[in-house]
């Protein structure tokens, strides 16, 4: 196996592709990149067991060959190369060359064969939609999943896909994110997967701004997505999401209605004097007002008082300000709107006069 390739052609399938390998492995193979060549291109293979990525490239001088190569050195010898760099790959026995200008690289190999891959998914659905678009339902939700919680099940995005709706939905049992869009065709059956927490952080990392296209298949134990050169593929979570529906907080008859960024400007003010622990802060919220309280240990407190479009006599709820903060960061617009029930209920925050992205903050004791 040998091939030619330009620095900055070979650096972008292997940035795509490194972060998927774990630093460290159960099986050695696993440090390393599957490399395969053959006719006009070259395709580099990463995987942890449970995320696959493989990312292709034009080369020339192809001579068709497989093997693994150590993932970490390979990134780091190109990253470090000069712009523009010519540079050969050859195999010889175990060992493959790297060569560019005046510089020469000797890297151990292991055999391909060796390399696990997921082939089949077992397809039962496809998908197709803008690649921007996915990339903003899983940026504005991804921040909500919980991280190594004993609930297996929220440790990842669920994605509901039903009709002309693909949902992203993502909770930790405190706070809930969903964005959802209108797909160009339907679908046969509703299907409900869940993501692990690496898988939709790498494929968050992966999608870019732009106009292009993106292909999902929906396996019975697997998400794979087709963007361009590239191929992604995740093991799904097996468990069952939680009834999030129920979550959302029904029969909220009282509103505000307010300027995102005064309000994300006053409680991040606020915040300063909240519990270090709890960052608990109380919102009171009255007929043209909300008033925004916090205090700590130390007898110490901060108070803002912002305008607000109101539709409520008096009520007091708490909230972890973070959670708060948030939201407010995923939302988009001038205005967001906090619908809420009573003081023991949580509140849903939206954009004004959209319902595609849903925020669920529950309430804090305080």
């Amino acid at each position: 196996m040998q091939f030619s390739i330009q620095r900055e052609v070979l650096l972008k399938p292997l940035q795509q592709v490194v972060g998927v390998v774990e630093r460290r492995q159960t099986l050695p193979v696993l440090a390393n990149l599957l490399v395969r060549a053959s006719g006009s291109e070259v395709s580099f293979t990463g995987t942890d067991l449970e995320v696959e990525m493989i990312a292709t490239t034009a080369a020339e001088n192809v001579q068709d060959g497989e093997i693994t190569i150590p993932a970490r050195k390979m990134f780091d010898i190109v990253r470090a190369l000069p712009d523009g760099a010519q540079i050969d790959l050859k195999l010889s026995g175990e060992r493959i060359a790297l060569n560019a200008r005046r510089s020469r690289f000797t890297l151990a190999t292991l055999p391909a064969n060796e390399f696990p891959t997921i082939e089949d998914i077992d397809l039962v659905e496809r998908v197709t939609l803008p690649e921007e678009v996915l990339r903003d339902l899983m940026d504005r939700t991804a921040f909500a999943m919980a991280n190594q919680d004993v609930r297996y099940y929220l440790n990842g995005m669920l994605l509901d896909l039903q009709e002309h709706t693909l949902r992203c939905v993502a909770t930790d049992g405190h706070r809930l994110a969903l964005k959802e869009t209108k797909l160009e065709s339907s679908v046969g059956a509703r299907r409900q997967i869940i993501i692990p927490r690496k898988g939709v952080n790498e494929l968050v990392g992966l999608l870019e701004s732009g106009e292009g296209t993106v292909e999902l298949e929906f396996g019975r134990n697997h998400l794979r997505v087709r963007r361009g050169g590239v191929v992604f593929t995740s093991k799904l979570i097996d468990g069952r999401f939680p009834d999030y529906e129920a979550v959302i907080p029904l029969g909220a008859d009282k509103s505000a209605t307010i300027e995102r960024d005064v309000l994300r400007s006053a409680l991040q003010r606020a915040a300063i004097l909240s519990n270090e622990k709890y960052r608990g802060v109380k919102l009171e919220l009255s007929p043209n007002r909300i008033n925004i309280v916090a205090h700590n240990p130390e007898q110490e407190e901060a108070q803002e008082e912002v305008e607000a479009e109101t539709v409520v006599n008096d009520l007091a709820v708490g909230f972890n300000v973070g959670y708060l903060l948030d939201a407010l960061g995923a939302l988009r617009g001038d205005k967001v709107r906090i619908n809420l029930r009573d003081a023991q209920s949580s509140c849903l925050l939206q954009e004004e006069g959209n319902d595609e992205a849903r925020h669920v903050v529950m309430p804090l004791r305080l």
